[in-house]
């Protein structure tokens, strides 16, 4: 019998809100977190808008000792990880050893923690470099202070697959449950907001030049000419469902029920991209039919030939107008590792309350792309089943469905 993975905690840091609730409300109302860069002075870059998480203090939620070990990224993990464990009710010191794992996703390590180090090597020298560098910077630092701040021995890893990395750590842990571990914490969260960081999110094009945070980014509008990076995500608690039962759970927010990925064909091969039959090898997983999904999360690249082969793809599984689509993180900006992450938890929200967030600030959707795209205003319907996109560099492409308990 198939082990069925359910997810019993969230853990959501974003620019729109920090915490749970505050971040889901900011998300029906459509307020945006996005805006001109204020960690440093961004006037001598093109691009200068980004989602900040602004009014997080690391010292009001981690212990003192942790905070010269640690890049930003890592302690908004933390912090995230600490509330979906608190949301799932659970005390990890019950659990039995190697009873729970880590498994997060990251697509830049501690480049902040990084760049500060570099400066001290250049200023002062070496022997002013903290020692804390030879991991703080590290893509699998945010799993290993997770596994040892909560005492979880179990299976853990990290995954580095850019946007796509999200769906595939959650992948992982699911992989982890099946194979008979009780309980996972996964997810991911990503923040490389520092000139250090701007730089490289600059050499990897992309990036909109455009000064107006309500007209920056626009997947599938007419004026869509690049996307906001931003900083956040989510940490989920996913657990075999009958572990979760044992323990007294009295809230599960739904049901990882399928996922599938692949790679792009290299570029002027001819053949079609990968997402398709990512997202028909996702269904399949699920045992579901195109039919039975309610909503869509695209990955909404924001680019105008990545935004059209998005939607050839949904139309070709779905047909034209065959199912609400939303991109929820036009009010965040794309996330890296942690976009997916926080995706999975609007689309868990998005069933518990029968309702789908809006795509904000697009005004001038492209009619031939054949989405319903839920525009404005949140859409109230009820909804079982919720399929989750997401694409990165090199062609990573990963698809998730979610399915109500």
């Amino acid at each position: 019998m198939t082990v069925r993975t359910v997810v019993t905690g969230l853990g959501v840091l974003a620019p729109n809100g920090v915490g749970l609730e505050e971040y889901w409300s900011a998300v029906l109302l459509g307020r945006s977190g996005l805006g001109r860069v204020e960690r440093f002075d961004p006037s001598g870059y093109p691009a200068q808008v980004a989602g900040e998480i602004k009014g997080f203090e690391a010292a009001e939620h981690l212990p003192a000792k942790l905070l010269p070990q640690t890049d930003r990224v890592t302690q908004l993990s933390l912090t995230a990880a600490e509330w979906a464990i608190a949301d799932a009710g659970v005390d990890p010191a019950g659990l039995p050893d190697y009873g729970a794992g880590v498994v997060t996703a990251s697509s830049s390590g501690g480049f902040e923690f990084g760049q500060r180090e570099l400066e001290a090597l250049w200023a002062r020298g070496p022997k002013h470099v903290s020692a804390y560098q030879s991991f703080a910077w590290f893509c699998a630092v945010n799993t290993g202070q997770i596994s040892i701040r909560h005492g979880l021995r179990g299976p853990s890893g990290a995954v580095v697959s850019d946007q796509a990395g999200g769906l595939d750590a959650v992948a992982g842990a699911r992989r982890a449950v099946r194979q008979g571990t009780g309980l996972m914490v996964t997810g991911g969260v990503d923040s490389s907001l520092c000139p250090w960081a701007w730089i490289a999110h600059l050499a990897g094009g992309g990036l909109t030049t455009r000064r107006d945070p309500q007209r920056a980014y626009l997947p599938f509008d007419r004026e869509a000419d690049g996307y906001v990076p931003g900083e956040g995500g989510a940490i989920l608690v996913v657990e075999d469902a009958e572990h979760a039962a044992a323990r007294g759970t009295t809230r599960v927010y739904g049901e990882v029920a399928g996922y599938a990925s692949g790679f792009d064909p290299r570029p002027g091969s001819g053949r079609p991209p990968a997402l398709r039959r990512v997202i028909e090898a996702a269904l399949a997983d699920a045992g579901l039919a195109a039919g039975d999904v309610d909503v869509v999360f695209a990955d909404a690249a924001g680019l105008p030939e990545a935004d059209a082969a998005e939607a050839a793809a949904l139309t070709e599984v779905f047909g034209a107008h065959g199912v609400p689509v939303t991109a929820p993180k036009t009010m965040t900006g794309r996330l890296y590792a942690g976009g997916a992450p926080l995706d999975l938890a609007a689309a868990l929200l998005t069933i518990r309350d029968g309702v789908i967030p809006p795509t904000v600030h697009v005004e001038h959707p492209v009619d031939e792309y054949g989405l319903d795209l839920v525009l404005g205003e949140p859409r109230a319907v009820e909804v079982r089943t919720a399929l989750v996109l997401s694409r990165g560099r090199g062609g990573h492409t990963s698809a998730m469905c979610l399915t109500a308990a």
